[in-house]
């Protein structure tokens, strides 16, 4: 039955028999009976809207563009006729080009398999159309995305496409205007490693306009490599405040020497190192600290983000020695000096720091001396000078010393 209702000839014999009917239903009128008149049938005038095109041309060799895809057509004569046509549409609207020279022209729009009955209007009536040489080319897809689609500290690096080139058909004048054949990759949120997303490609003139015509394939896949901008750096241990009284700080150090940052390059190149803060002042043992890595503005990511530091401590001790002597430096040999005070010529020293340095000290370990030259005979307060080990707190018992400086008996 399918088959049968596409046969053209078919519907012809439909309509032909509904024609028939229709006539045979009309009264007969009787000329001897007042008051009966002949009465042509009623006219109807329909428009049809959106009525395809179909157009006639050599599909494999040329290009037409400029016939509308749809006309609008009205319908005018017997309102059975009207009606019928209306109902199953089994006319046809076409242009002929088969004949028609290459270039611009204007050429009819035409309607053919329709009653002879029946007044056509078609809208519009005519098709400006530019016949064209179909030509096809290959062309390299440039693949295209926006920075921004970037997380910052990474770095997209040259995307591929694949397939890396098109088969681009046309009008001849349409493939000479092509500049741009690209692959727009879009994303959802920012991208931090590689992805492969498919991309519809586009074809465009140098006014960036887009030219109609058919690609093969129209998609394709497009690969943006991703890798993160960063580098190695060290990690330094800054010491904040004082340790409490009585606390030396031996050493710290942390179990991570270096941290890899992730920034934009132009950072990047800047940055020499990253810091973990020790705040001493609540440090009075050997202690271990989980802190965090400090890193200057612009650094997108650290790693690790959390280091462990040691912290070792030695508890000052403090001590006296005593008698400890007090050497004399540039005294003139016809001058002889004597100790006022201290009347010994020795003195004790106070010292303080780490235990294991200051436990062992002796006197041996100091050096104490006042310098007398260039003094006069009479008494004298001078200066004594200190020499001690480092890493120690030391105080004089007395910081000058009394002398008196006298000729030598002949």
């Amino acid at each position: 039955m399918d088959k049968l209702m596409d046969n053209p000839w078919f519907i012809k014999m439909v309509a032909l028999v509904l024609a028939i009917l229709l006539f045979g239903s009309v009264p007969k009128n009787d000329p001897d009976k007042p008051g009966d008149v002949n009465v042509p049938s009623d006219e109807k005038v329909e428009t049809i809207e959106e009525v395809p095109i179909k157009s006639y041309y050599d599909t494999d060799t040329l290009v037409v563009t400029g016939v509308p895809e749809t006309v609008t057509i009205t319908l005018q004569g017997p309102k059975n006729l009207v009606q019928q046509a209306k109902a199953l549409r089994n006319f046809e609207v076409f242009v002929d080009l088969t004949k028609a020279d290459m270039g611009k022209q204007r050429v009819p729009i035409t309607i053919r398999d329709i009653s002879d009955r029946l007044t056509v209007t078609i809208e519009p009536g005519y098709a400006n159309v530019s016949i064209q040489e179909k030509v096809t080319k290959e062309f390299k897809v440039e693949a295209e995305y926006s920075r921004n689609l970037v997380e910052e500290g990474y770095i997209a690096e040259k995307p591929t496409v694949n397939p890396s080139k098109v088969q681009i058909t046309g009008a001849k004048d349409l493939v000479d205007r092509i500049t741009y054949v690209k692959a727009t990759v879009n994303a959802n949120g920012k991208i931090s490693d590689s992805i492969t997303r498919e991309a519809s490609v586009l074809v465009l003139d140098k006014d960036m306009n887009k030219l109609d015509v058919n690609v093969e394939p129209d998609t394709v896949e497009v690969t943006i490599p991703v890798k993160s901008s960063s580098k190695k750096v060290p990690i330094d241990i800054v010491r904040k405040g004082n340790p409490p009284e009585g606390v030396t700080i031996e050493s710290i150090t942390a179990d991570t020497k270096e941290a890899e940052i992730i920034a934009a390059p132009e950072i990047l190149s800047e940055v020499k190192n990253v810091r973990v803060e020790v705040d001493l002042s609540e440090i009075t043992d050997d202690t271990e600290l989980t802190l965090p890595v400090i890193i200057s503005n612009g650094v997108v990511k650290v790693s690790p983000e959390m280091v462990k530091v040691s912290v070792r401590v030695t508890k000052e001790s403090e001590k006296t020695i005593s008698n400890i002597p007090i050497e004399i430096e540039g005294m003139n040999d016809e001058f002889e000096v004597d100790f006022l005070n201290p009347s010994n010529g020795q003195t004790d020293i106070t010292v303080t720091g780490p235990s294991n340095i200051v436990a062992p000290l002796t006197a041996g370990n100091f050096k104490i001396l006042i310098d007398v030259s260039g003094l006069d005979e009479g008494e004298h307060e001078v200066d004594m000078k200190v020499t001690a080990p480092e890493n120690i707190i030391w105080k004089l018992a007395k910081e000058k010393a009394n002398i008196t400086v006298a000729k030598k008996e002949a």
